[in-house]
């Protein structure tokens, strides 16, 4: 298991688009995802569940990944993320 905590510099946050980006990443890997933010903690391959976290512009997220690919989907996800969730 490997966890990151990191802060989103996306001026939007996790609205829809990047989003939806972040899981479509997710998605490709085989591991066990999860992103959390305070005590709420979602599955990162659920749209649904990464906008009920309501992520703002500044917020620190906590990544959590188990199996097989983990080193590899951090690397992919942090960069993404550092990198504006596409946007």
């Amino acid at each position: 298991m490997v966890e990151r905590t990191l802060n989103i510099n996306n001026k939007f946050g996790l609205h829809a688009r990047p989003a939806s980006n972040l899981v479509s990443l997710t998605s490709k890997f085989k591991s066990n995802v999860y992103i959390s933010k305070g005590e709420k903690k979602v599955n990162a391959k659920s749209l649904l569940a990464v906008l009920s976290l309501g992520v703002s512009y500044g917020d620190e997220i906590k990544i959590t990944i188990s199996g097989e690919d983990e080193i590899d989907a951090m690397d992919k996800l942090t960069e993404l993320i550092n990198n504006g969730l596409g946007e």
